[in-house]
């Protein structure tokens, strides 16, 4: 067995789902409904959490509402993919906040991001400071979301 992965049985299991749907969710009602104890119920949450299972506890915003409307997804193909430029672009992408996700993939394209962007004008400046700038951008192509239908779904368990 792989000591740096985190042991998980099927309690874990059903408190990672509700947890998923929502964090907010308290230690009782996550008791009663997978039948341990309230202590037992915090224990392994703070292990699912000191164990890297559980990342992050955040807040999930509904963009139309705080005026970040548009999301791009942006196919993107690299001019060299020596080591060194890739990951200075891997830098580049952490630190931009308008990238909500990279991927760094096989096939046609060498990065895929989703941008979350309050107009296309923050998005033009985007290219040029993230893309343009930052250089070994060959290519992009750019897909706007006409809707965004499922976002931030939950891990199947």
């Amino acid at each position: 067995m792989d000591k740096s992965k985190p042991s998980i049985d099927d309690f874990d299991r059903k408190i990672l789902r509700m947890v998923q749907a929502d964090n907010m969710t308290s230690q009782r009602t996550i008791a009663e409904k997978v039948g341990l104890s309230a202590p037992a119920v915090a224990r392994r949450l703070q292990y699912l959490r000191e164990s890297g299972v559980i990342q992050r506890d955040i807040a999930v915003l509904d963009e139309r509402l705080v005026d970040r409307p548009l999301t791009i997804i942006v196919h993107i193909t690299t001019e060299n993919e020596r080591l060194d430029l890739l990951d200075g672009m891997k830098e580049r992408f952490l630190k931009c906040p308008q990238v909500q996700q990279c991927y760094y993939v096989t096939g046609e394209m060498d990065f895929i991001l989703i941008l979350n962007v309050r107009d296309m004008a923050e998005y033009n400046e985007v290219t040029r400071t993230t893309f343009f700038e930052g250089g070994n951008v060959k290519s992009f192509r750019t897909c706007v979301s006409m809707e965004n239908v499922k976002t931030h779904g939950g891990l199947p368990l």
